[in-house]
């Protein structure tokens, strides 16, 4: 690693994970649109801006092998399509809580499976980071199907991170962020006409636009190329624990946007 890579890839891992934060009071604003549909939007508008990108920034469409196509393949459906499906369940089951508990242990299981030894301090410092996420989300609730579904978006988490490592030396952040998102498109499509029918997409009100708006830009087309251009720079373990931030993005947008006040855990549990 390079050493001005460190402080770099840093800032990107630290406002990659607080952006994606703001996700949670955020998406008050779309409670009422058709899930994924929303979702199919979200992304749709998300690759436009990343395919736009890459051209305006002469990145030219690369070859992928059989292997590394795979790879996209998997990426795509276990980290965006797959992620977003098991945490809508998750919360439908069992409500945020318990989602937000078992993703906090993410920086720990990146800490592990980031693929080289984890160093002690690294562990040490993914274990604090769940347990100050673990106490912000109230340490959970719900029920076995919450409980499996959540776990389920855990293992999509990590695949988002883990399954991109490989192609981001060949592709880098701005075409793997272009390409997953323009390829979750149908996906999520498919599944919101199979599930909701006819009521899949309809016109948003402007609150609902304003936050499809800010999914699609922000947490998605900003956040996804902030984080892909900080793992190769850290590595997974240590970007992993910048998940640390989540919550702190989380409370941030709660109190800007006047939907929630933050209570003592979730202080505290943002502090640690």
């Amino acid at each position: 690693m390079r050493r001005n890579a460190r402080p770099g890839g840093i800032a990107m891992a630290a406002s990659a994970m607080f952006l994606v934060g703001t996700l949670a009071g955020v998406s008050g604003l779309i409670q009422d649109y058709p899930v994924y549909g929303g979702q199919a939007v979200r992304y749709a508008v998300a690759a436009v801006i990343l395919l736009v990108t890459a051209r305006v920034l002469g990145l030219r469409f690369v070859r992928l092998t059989a292997r590394e196509g795979a790879l996209l393949t998997a990426l795509t459906l276990l980290g965006l399509v797959a992620f977003n499906v098991c945490v809508i369940e998750a919360t439908r089951h069992a409500g945020p809580s318990l989602a937000g508990t078992v993703l906090a242990t993410v920086p720990l299981a990146l800490a592990l499976l980031g693929g080289r030894r984890p160093a002690p301090l690294v562990v040490a410092g993914a274990v604090i980071v769940v347990a100050g996420a673990t106490l912000a989300t109230g340490l959970g609730s719900g029920n076995l199907p919450g409980l499996l579904w959540s776990l389920g978006a855990l293992a999509c988490e990590v695949s988002f991170s883990l399954l991109a490592l490989p192609l981001l030396p060949k592709l880098g952040a701005v075409r793997v962020s272009a390409y997953t998102t323009a390829l979750a498109v149908p996906l999520l499509a498919a599944l919101a006409l199979l599930l909701d029918g006819a009521e899949a997409l309809r016109v948003p009100t402007a609150p609902e636009a304003l936050g499809l708006a800010y999914l699609s830009l922000i947490v998605t087309t900003i956040a996804f190329f902030m984080w892909y251009s900080a793992l190769p720079r850290l590595g997974a373990d240590v970007a992993g624990l910048f998940a640390g931030l989540i919550p702190v993005g989380a409370i941030t947008t709660g109190v800007v946007l006047g939907l929630a006040t933050p209570t003592a855990a979730d202080l505290a549990g943002a502090a640690w």
